[in-house]
Order: structure tokens, then C-alpha cells, then sequence
């Protein structure tokens, strides 16, 4: 069945029956069933059902009741309270204002339907249905309204410069100056309260962007120094220096017999003085130390010391006593753990505000309750394919050895400018994938869609770098119901759009 046909149906079912009821009740209130048809169906069927009463109406009697709402002060429950000074403020519980003053209780009987008794204005709910055409509120008022065209009552994309009826025979709307304006929508105080709309200004803030990734401790490479052989030798005595032992720089590690070391310390005797003797000394490696003492004492040593080049702790041990070392073999790999590495991944589409010399918070499990602050000092160029992910290189001390090497870390990343910027909650943004608008309260129930370009998101709150500007009012809350109603008119606005002249008139063509 077609709209047509079902609204047409349901206007006869709702005439007949008030008909019926009337005219055994001689008290019905016809306005107010005319009011039932206007909220069930429409103002054109409304009016059409004004129309068919209009016969009845005038031998129906008064309603006593009826008459004395009109005298009698506001009852029904408190719907809401509002502000004392009629303000676009409302509250669902008794409350003052900053100064001490209570709101004012709002009654069902004053609260006011959406349903526009003259431009800007709502008609209160006892008012509706009252009048005999849809102008009628506007000349009450003595308001002069001027008339663009009628659009059809039903919807369809079809106007009239003129008066006329459809082929059910109900009235063209017609449709006022300002009416016709898309983009806006104005709401009642009660449907505002009902709804739930929460509002809050648009403020200068300094967005912060945390980027969080997970990472782990890693040893510093510059701080790790191993100690090998550059020809064959034979280990006479290692000292007590185990695995996770700390040793200084200096400290002797072990004691070596090594023939090659031996022949050019004789040869350097034989030519002290001669840049070539002391640098094959240096190109073997032997400690600055050991090559001072052969130019003091004048002696080739029996056997040589090998000390520990840095302080750290010894990570790798492969000697032993007696043992023959070939050229090439790690005796003893010595970290310096003052300051380590964090190496965390961060995925790709959260690289963009990341840059090397930002702050950056590390937490690792062991200590859950203790911050450790480091610097990115590098943003490694190629992704890790596997992941999607960018790894980053983050400094930090380490002086009493807390991190190790190997643990796991949640890097926090500050991002973002310290320049405040404007910037609404991210509940005022409607993002459809598209566009992204912003609704503007201007307060009395007014409320417009604004397009917005956006920028950088942290916090709970949005960078709008175009269209809104600070100190304006932005709907955090019930927005896209009001964006649903704002499109909702501008759709039908833009069906119902008045031909020009010349396509009401017609341009000669053919049908």
C-alpha cells in the first residue's frame, strides 16, 4: 500500500471516528483531535482534517475544561528547570545559578512543541491546531509573512508558485521566508532537555599526542668494548674476573705469553726513537701502558698484562689458564651500562608526529610504579616488513643499573606543539569518513552544522584548524540526532526547491 493510500485511510478512520464520539459526547475537544492528526500525520492532513470538522465544530459545545485551562496557572509535573533569566540552560533537577538563584520549574503545560507558530517562535502545545490556515499564528501575532511557494504535502519534489491541491485533493504547503534556509535547525528548550544535548566552549589548549609503543632494553653499542687477540698467544694467568663482574679501566684482566709480541718489542729497542718500531706495537694492540714500560726499563717482558679498556661489567668471558688463544679469538666483552638503549616499534600510521630530540617516558615491568626519562635520538629509515612498524632509538641513564638489557618497556612519546591551538572534545566531531562536522549552539534551540578541517587529536580533545573559532559553542552530546534533523531539512529543502520563472511557466518545449 502507498503512503498516499495509508495516510489517506488513517485520516478517514480518525474523522470518522471523532465524528462518532462527538456527537454522542457533546464536550470533545475538536482541536485537540485535530492536534492528534497533526502530530500522526502531518500539517496538511491536519488542516484537511480541520476542514471536515469545520461542518461540526460550530454546533459542538464548550469544553469547561477546556476553558478553564486557559485561566487556570500552569499544571501537570515539572518536565525541567530552566534558568531564572530565560536562558538556553536547563536542568533535569532543581538547581541555582552562580548567584544563588533557583531555576525556574518548568510544567508540562508549558513546555512547547517543535511545531512553528511564526518565524523563530514555537507554539506552545494548547496553542497548536488553533486557527483556521497556516498563517493564522503569523496574523495573531501581526506579523506580515511573506510566502515563497507551496510544496507538496506528501514530500514529493514538486512546488507551486500558487495555491493548489494534489490529486487527493489536500492543500500545497506553503513555505515561508527563512523557512528555506538549509542548514540549521531550531529545537524546542523541552526537546533540548529531552534529548540530552550537552554543549561546551571551544578553547585555545596545548594538544599533547602521546604515541605509545612497546620496546625493550638494549645495551648501548658505543658503550661496548671487546677484548681479542691479533696473533697467537698463550694465557699464563687469568685474574679473579668472572661473568657480571664490574671492573674499572685498568684493572688487570690477564697474563699472556705472545712470540710475535715479543720479536717486534726487540726490534722497537734496537730503533727507539722511530715512529715505524712503537706504531706495529700499537697495531698489535698492546696496552699504551706496557709500550711505556719497555721504553723505561729498556726490556723486552717475559710476558704481558692485558687490563680492562672502560669500566663496565664483564658479559662474556671465553678464557682460562694455560689455554692457547688464536689471532682473532674474543677473550672478554666488557659493557658500560651507565646509559642504555630502548628500541621500541611504533606503527606506521603513528609515525607521523613522532620526530628525533622528543621526550619520551619508559616503564618497564619489573619496576611499575618508576619512570624512567630518556630523549629519540633516532628514527631508524627503513620499517620492519613483518610488522609494519618503525623502530626508534630512545637514551637514557642508567646510573644505578636498574634497566637491563633484554627487558621489556612501554615507551610514552610526547608529541605535538606547545603553540595552544583550538581546539572541542572529540565527542563534537561528526566524522563520516568524508567530512567532518561540527554542530554550533547559538543558543534559544538554534543550532548549526559547520564543516570543519581538523588536525592533530590527544587528550580526549580535537584540533580544529578551520571553522570553528575559540569561544564558540560546540554540541558534545545528542549531535547526531541534531545532525540527522538538520540533513533531514536540508534534503527536503532541496527537493521541494522552487522552480524559476521560466520552468513555472513553461519554455514552449513539448511534453
Amino acid at each position: 500500500m502507498s503512503r498516499a493510500a495509508w495516510a489517506a485511510g488513517a485520516f478517514a478512520a480518525l474523522a470518522a471516528g471523532a465524528v462518532g464520539y462527538g456527537a454522542g459526547h457533546g464536550d470533545v475537544p475538536v482541536p485537540a483531535l485535530v492536534e492528534q492528526a497533526r502530530s500522526e500525520f502531518g500539517p496538511a492532513l491536519a488542516e484537511r482534517a480541520r476542514s471536515a470538522f469545520a461542518h461540526w465544530m460550530p454546533t459542538a459545545k464548550p469544553n469547561p475544561r477546556a476553558a478553564a485551562s486557559k485561566t487556570e496557572p500552569s499544571s501537570g509535573p515539572v518536565v525541567y528547570y530552566q534558568d531564572p533569566d530565560g536562558k538556553p540552560v536547563y536542568s533535569a533537577s532543581p538547581t541555582a545559578t552562580a548567584d544563588g538563584r533557583e531555576f525556574r520549574a518548568v510544567r508540562a503545560s508549558e513546555d512547547v512543541r517543535f511545531d512553528v507558530a511564526d518565524e523563530g517562535e514555537a507554539m506552545p502545545a494548547d496553542k497548536v491546531g488553533e486557527g483556521t490556515g497556516p498563517n493564522e499564528g503569523a496574523k495573531a501575532a501581526g506579523i506580515a509573512r511573506r510566502i515563497l511557494y507551496y510544496r507538496n504535502p506528501m514530500g514529493l519534489p514538486d512546488t507551486s508558485p500558487v495555491p493548489k491541491k494534489d490529486s487527493m485533493g489536500m492543500d500545497y504547503i506553503p513555505v515561508y521566508a527563512g523557512e528555506d534556509e538549509g542548514g540549521g535547525v531550531k529545537i524546542s528548550p523541552g526537546k533540548v532537555q529531552r534529548t540530552g544535548v550537552r554543549t561546551e566552549v571551544a578553547e585555545r589548549r596545548v594538544l599533547s599526542l602521546p604515541v605509545r609503543a612497546p620496546g625493550s632494553v638494549e645495551e648501548d653499542e658505543r658503550r661496548i668494548s671487546v677484548i681479542a687477540m691479533r696473533t697467537d698467544a698463550y694465557i699464563e694467568k687469568v685474574e679473579p674476573v668472572t661473568t657480571g663482574d664490574h671492573v674499572h679501566k685498568g684493572q688487570p684482566l690477564l697474563r699472556l705469553f705472545a712470540p710475535e709480541i715479543n720479536a717486534v718489542a726487540a726490534q722497537y729497542l734496537t730503533s727507539i726513537g722511530y715512529e715505524g718500531g712503537r706504531r706495529r706495537l700499537e697495531n698489535l694492540a698492546i696496552p699504551p701502558e706496557v709500550i711505556d714500560e719497555i721504553e723505561r726499563t729498556h726490556k723486552v717482558p717475559p710476558s704481558i698484562v692485558w687490563s680492562s679498556p672502560r669500566d663496565g661489567v664483564v658479559v662474556e668471558r671465553n678464557v682460562s689458564d694455560g689455554m692457547k688463544a688464536k689471532s682473532g679469538d674474543v677473550l672478554f666483552r666488557i659493557v658500560d651500562h651507565t646509559r642504555v638503549w630502548v628500541l621500541a616499534d611504533v606503527p606506521e600510521r603513528d609515525l607521523a608526529p613522532v620526530a628525533e630530540g622528543q621526550k619520551a617516558t619508559v616503564r618497564v615491568r619489573a619496576f611499575p610504579e618508576r619512570t624512567f626519562a630518556g630523549t629519540v635520538t633516532r628514527i631508524y629509515p627503513h620499517l620492519i616488513a613483518e610488522t609494519r612498524t618503525a623502530r626508534l632509538r630512545i637514551e637514557l641513564p642508567n646510573p644505578d643499573g636498574a634497566l637491563r638489557p633484554s627487558m621489556y618497556a612501554d615507551v610514552e612519546i610526547a608529541t605535538g606543539d606547545a603553540k595552544p591551538v583550538v581546539a572541542v572534545p572529540n565527542d563534537a566531531v561528526i566524522d563520516t569518513g568524508e567530512r567532518q562536522v561540527v554542530l554550533l549552539d547559538h543558543g534559544e534551540g538554534r543550532f548549526e552544522p559547520k564543516p570543519v578541517r581538523v588536525g592533530l587529536r590527544g587528550r580526549g580533545y580535537t584540533e580544529i584548524r578551520e571553522g570553528v573559532s575559540a569561544g564558540d559553542r560546540v554540541v558534545t552530546a545528542a549531535n547526531f540526532l541534531i545532525d540527522a534533523e538538520s540533513n533531514l531539512k536540508a534534503a527536503l529543502q532541496s527537493l521541494t526547491a522552487p522552480k524559476d520563472d521560466r520552468q513555472a511557466a513553461g519554455t514552449g518545449a513539448t511534453p
